[in-house]
């Protein structure tokens, strides 16, 4: 016994990161599995801002990758985001060693290698800040290609759901009311949570319909909002939200699966499904759209080029391009509508202005002498005008 606890003991001294791997080829499908304390094991080429994010967001203490985090094709974010996090990520592990990493099994990272206690099972490359700063250096070079590659996909898209984006055609009904009203779709992007908090003001002002897409329902409610309409797969969204009693449309594959229907059914929430191509939140732009909104507040989506082409999904970035020329003018990024708050000066500062002049001059007239007869003045006024009115009945 006492052996074996010494080995134990030097197992745990041993340097490097230690936690529990969970292993999915899909990043989407690790970040439903993975809590605080994992070593996520992925396969993900060129690894987005919104994945790491989520892997942070999770507590995730180290990242795996089979494939290059940085492939070259352009610059990515999500390796930035993870090293600034403090979280150790390996990349270029290759598929072999990530197939011989057991999901559950307890794993060390250390220099580039994967370890099972002692016995190296994996190497690759461990990143840090200036390799990071390197390779996006160099990823730079490869925004033309990028872009000539997504001009193609966006002629593919708009020949494949041209009657969706040019017509509405498809878009399931709401009962929600939302001809004329402004809208709110809260993305779980980079700092969605911090916008949202921004817009307190507006929220409470024009009280527009709410939307969340995928997790950033549970954001909606966690800030004490209820979402009118939820879009997105109900696996990545808690229980309590689904049954807030917010509208559910789930997007389904062109074929008609829609995953994590299943889920659904079985809580017994009543839902529509949205066929399309398209990602969640141009699904939810769309669904706005089409419903009549009279304006559109984007929270959490992406708003630049780099962000934009950091989506990781080469099949949705033609829906993001083509809705937002769909809405047009009608769709507003979040942080602006913020800014123009405040900017603003509210009623309730101007009020209070008011007020502290008015208290001024009165105390002004008491320190003076004048207020006793300012207040006779104002009763002899008061009095000639209550007998003005009474000669009228008499």
């Amino acid at each position: 016994m006492k052996l074996s606890g010494l080995l134990a003991r030097q197992r745990d001294d041993l340097p490097g990161v230690t936690g529990i791997a969970r292993v999915e080829r899909r990043s989407d499908d690790v970040l439903r599995r993975v809590r605080a304390g994992d070593i996520a094991v992925i396969d993900h080429v060129d690894l987005d801002r919104r994945t790491a994010e989520a892997l942070v967001a999770a507590g995730v203490v180290g990242v795996v990758n089979a494939a290059p985090s940085i492939s070259g094709r352009y610059p990515n974010l999500g390796p930035e985001v993870l090293l600034s996090a403090g979280v150790v990520l390996i990349d270029g592990v290759g598929p072999e060693p990530a197939r011989r990493i057991k999901d559950g099994a307890k794993i060390r990272l250390h220099e580039g290698g994967v370890f099972l206690g002692e016995r190296e099972v994996g190497r690759g490359t461990a990143q840090d800040a200036d390799s990071v700063a390197d390779l996006l250096v160099e990823a730079k070079a490869g925004m033309s290609a990028q872009l000539e590659a997504f001009s193609a996909n966006t002629i593919e898209f708009l020949r494949r759901e041209r009657t969706l984006i040019l017509d509405g055609i498809g878009v399931p009904e709401l009962r929600t009311s939302v001809e004329g009203r402004q809208v709110l779709v809260l993305a779980p992007g980079y700092g969605h949570a911090d916008d949202l908090t921004r817009l307190r003001t507006y929220l409470r002002e024009y009280r527009p319909v709410l939307i969340g897409v995928g997790s950033g329902a549970d954001v909606l409610r966690q800030a004490g909002h209820k979402p009118d309409v939820i879009v997105g797969d109900p696996d990545v969204i808690s229980t309590d939200t689904l049954k807030c009693g917010a509208e559910l449309v789930i997007p389904a594959d062109l074929d008609g699966h829609a995953p994590g229907l299943e889920r659904i059914q079985d809580l017994g929430i009543g839902a529509v499904t949205f066929p399309a191509s398209g990602n969640p939140e141009d699904l939810a732009l769309l669904l706005a759209d089409a419903h009549g909104a009279s304006l559109v507040v984007t929270v959490g989506f992406h708003a630049t080029l780099g962000e934009f082409l950091d989506s990781g999904r080469s099949g949705s970035n033609p829906s993001t391009f083509l809705t937002r020329l769909r809405l047009g003018s009608k769709v507003v990024d979040g942080r602006a509508v913020a800014a123009l708050q405040r900017s603003r000066t509210p009623a309730s500062a101007v009020a209070l202005l008011a007020a502290s002049v008015l208290l001024v001059v009165l105390v002004a007239l008491l320190v003076s002498g004048l207020g006793t007869a300012f207040v006779d003045v104002v009763a002899d006024a008061g009095d000639e005008v209550a007998a003005y009115v009474k000669g009228f009945f008499t």
